[in-house]
């Protein structure tokens, strides 16, 4: 039990650092992570907690590598274009 309340606080402070630090993109990139880890730990708890087979984790870690890269490559290319990672540099426009 103590270890479910461990993985909501990490998954709550993620949260948080994503919604106060939303000026630039690599520490809203990088708190993201962070809830993803936090929902890897929560699903490996429930899934050894009721004796189911960890196949579900190999395909939950294939999409958050797939959402980390495709971050990595919105990051590269707002850099290379704007010089800076900040939101407010740009505009949709």
């Amino acid at each position: 039990m103590l270890n479910i309340l461990i993985v909501f606080m990490m998954f709550m402070i993620g949260n948080m650092i994503f919604v106060s630090k939303h000026k630039h993109l690599l520490i809203m990139l990088l708190s993201l992570e962070f809830m993803v880890l936090s929902l890897y730990l929560l699903l490996m708890y429930y899934l050894s907690y009721i004796e189911f087979d960890m196949y579900m984790l190999m395909v939950f870690l294939v999409f958050s590598v797939c959402e980390g890269t495709l971050g990595i490559s919105i990051l590269v290319s707002m850099i290379r274009s704007h010089g800076n990672d900040y939101f407010q540099s740009f505009s949709l426009l």
